[in-house]
């Protein structure tokens, strides 16, 4: 049986992968290991010594999930614009693969499932380092690593849809501080979205980060319920469903052309 396209595209993508991840290991694993050093335990400390608890949590086991997924949120948006139009504009290696029978479909599929991987892989890691430092108190943490793919896989689909048709990356660092940053700080990571005002927190409910932060944090905490989890997974799935429709057509558009 022959091999899927899409997953010819993806194998492309994991042995690149496979020569590079010492290279990318720092940002991928050391990274959200300090974040969660700094926060949890240091942060952490003040907030359980002023408070004793955030949502009837420790601080640490609160802010534990929420930078998992909020990790692999950002790096799923890096990986979703630079190296996308990098594709067209300036390696073009994404005009060599459309060269043979692989669609632009097949390319666009191929890469958010790897940075779905990608960020699933760097979950492992980290979920294994908050485990060590007592901030999984259930079984059901291991969730929390499906929980960031999916979220990784949506911030991506939307994304590399807007990414390959730009001519320019002058509106990505834009995007990264007007928009990748606020939701990293305002989307439940570091506390709860009720603390914001009313019309912020409808804000924070329609971002993906908020819905697999959620998700992650009722996993590894043990108060997971089939109901809410249905849902987040819903509207995880949803956002990703509407990525893979425009980028569908703007790969297509721009590959094709």
């Amino acid at each position: 049986m022959a091999t899927p396209p899409m997953l010819r595209v993806l194998e492309r993508e994991l042995r690149v992968y496979q020569r590079l991840w010492r290279a990318l290991a720092f940002t991928t694993f050391a990274q959200p290991a300090l974040y969660l050093a700094a926060m949890g335990l240091g942060l952490g400390g003040l907030v359980n010594a002023h408070s004793g608890h955030v949502n009837g949590v420790d601080y640490l086991d609160f802010v534990a999930p929420g930078l998992l997924v909020a990790s692999a949120m950002q790096l799923a948006c890096t990986e979703s614009l630079w190296p996308v139009l990098a594709g067209v504009k300036w390696i073009r290696h994404y005009y060599g693969i459309v060269a043979t029978p692989i669609r632009p479909s097949d390319v666009y599929g191929g890469w958010v499932t790897f940075v779905g991987l990608r960020a699933m892989s760097g979950s492992v890691a980290f979920l294994a380092i908050a485990a060590l430092l007592g901030a999984v108190s259930s079984p059901w943490g291991l969730l929390a690593i499906p929980a960031a793919g999916l979220c990784a896989a949506a911030f991506c689909a939307l994304l590399s849809a807007f990414a390959i048709s730009q001519d320019t990356d002058l509106s990505f660092p834009m995007i990264m501080r007007l928009g990748v940053l606020p939701l990293f700080l305002f989307s439940g990571t570091f506390f709860p979205i009720s603390q914001l005002p009313s019309f912020l927190r409808g804000l924070a409910v329609l971002s993906p980060l908020w819905h697999g932060v959620e998700l992650a944090r009722e996993a590894t905490t043990g108060q997971i319920t089939a109901g809410a989890a249905l849902a987040h997974v819903l509207v995880l799935v949803g956002y990703i469903a509407l990525g893979a429709v425009l980028g569908t057509r703007t790969f297509t558009r721009r590959l094709a052309a």
